[in-house]
């Protein structure tokens, strides 16, 4: 068994007693141990070598018995006494905090332990003493060597150099000028774009000197389009009366017109026949007024142009008007795009695509499509239409 094992039991038979006592018990026990014959031989070998005192063999330690170990202890002195009990583990977690290290303290308590007089005491101590003082004083010094940039030896070129009156001019002329100067020069390295090009129409520069940085020009102010003054009432009335100098009618972007009116509107085109082009863009034309537009148009053979972008008319009131178109075939151009309803739907873009195909005489056809296959047949149909009016043109010529 090993050293510790023997120990561990030690500890574990004599727990009870106290720590002194403990420790004493180990120590015997692990003398007597580690002191056999082996370690005398190796002890004899080095005493033959070294100087050491001998050590006592096994025979002559006395036997102690742990039963009278009240006995030992009386037989200590007070500084025996004093050195055992000192002899603590602070490490040694087996044992409570008040037992791994003896109280040092040898003055006698002077009264009850108030930590509020404590802290007074300590904060009043601390303000009557001084403060150390300074070995040295603070006087303000500046080490080290002061840097000086250094003064590079001029060349050859430039003890050499002739002055004229040139450089007097060019020395007391402003950076503004000198912009101006290397435009003239086609300098344009120096400058900025802005620069540049004011320099290539012999504009003013007036964008900073060298390091001025180009910067956006102003926006050119469009004006707002004019409103259309266009007179809905009297153009009612002159839809009904059928007059010979109303061929374009222009609505757009009308935004006070009631459905009442562009139903009246839709209503006159059955009847008239000298109107050719209609544009009623942006008039919040809905699928109402457009279903009376498409039974309008199923009567109507004169109009070549009909122009409703920009409004709230569905794909199936599109196609409403496509069917109607095609009954008279008389219609050019046709406009629906941007409604508010953008996406049409694969099922009404193949209609319009049969209707389409259907139809000789449309030669233009505004509108957005989603998908390629329709959008392509379609511009294969109209550049057909096309075609065959440049042929019989081309064949009356």
């Amino acid at each position: 068994m090993t050293h510790f094992g023997r120990i561990k039991q030690t500890v574990d038979k004599y727990s009870k007693w106290s720590y002194p006592l403990l420790m004493l018990n180990i120590c015997v026990k692990v003398s007597r141990s580690t002191w056999n014959e082996p370690n005398q031989k190796s002890l004899q070998k080095t005493a033959d070598t070294m100087e050491v005192p001998q050590l006592k063999p096994v025979q002559d330690v006395p036997e102690i018995d742990l039963d009278d170990i009240d006995k030992l202890l009386e037989s200590l002195s007070p500084e025996e006494l004093e050195e055992l009990n000192g002899d603590f583990d602070p490490d040694n977690s087996l044992l409570p905090p008040s037992q791994r290290m003896k109280n040092q303290t040898s003055k006698a308590p002077t009264g009850p332990y108030h930590r509020k007089k404590l802290l007074d005491f300590l904060e009043k101590k601390a303000k009557e003493e001084k403060d150390w003082e300074q070995n040295k004083p603070f006087v303000k010094e500046i080490r080290g060597k002061i840097w000086k940039p250094k003064v590079e030896p001029k060349s050859k070129e430039e003890e050499e150099h002739l002055e004229t009156e040139w450089d007097d001019i060019l020395t007391a002329a402003s950076e503004e000028e000198l912009v101006d100067l290397a435009a003239v020069l086609g300098f344009h390295g120096m400058l900025n774009q802005t620069q540049y090009y004011a320099g290539l129409d012999n504009m003013k520069i007036e964008a900073g000197g060298f390091q001025g940085v180009a910067k956006a020009q102003e926006l050119i102010k469009v004006p707002d389009e004019p409103p259309n003054k266009t007179d809905v009432e009297e153009s009612i009335k002159r839809l009904k009366d059928n007059d010979s100098k109303l061929t374009h009618l222009n609505l757009n972007n009308i935004k006070n017109i009631s459905v009442e009116r562009l139903i009246e509107v839709c209503e006159t085109l059955k009847t008239n026949t000298t109107l050719e082009t209609l544009e009623m863009a942006s008039v919040n034309m809905t699928d109402k007024v457009a279903k009376k537009l498409a039974e309008a148009l199923s009567e109507n053979k004169t109009l070549k142009v009909l122009n409703v972008e920009s409004n709230f008319v569905s794909g199936e009131a599109i196609v409403e008007i496509m069917k109607a178109i095609n009954k008279n075939q008389t219609l050019q151009e046709l406009r629906v795009a941007n409604q508010k309803p953008e996406v049409l739907g694969n099922k009404v873009e193949m209609t319009l695509v049969k209707l389409i195909g259907e139809n000789s005489t449309l030669l233009r056809f505004g509108i957005a499509l989603e998908f390629p296959d329709a959008r392509v047949r379609i511009h294969e149909k109209l550049q057909e239409n096309n075609d065959n009016l440049r042929k019989k043109r081309v064949g009356k010529d």
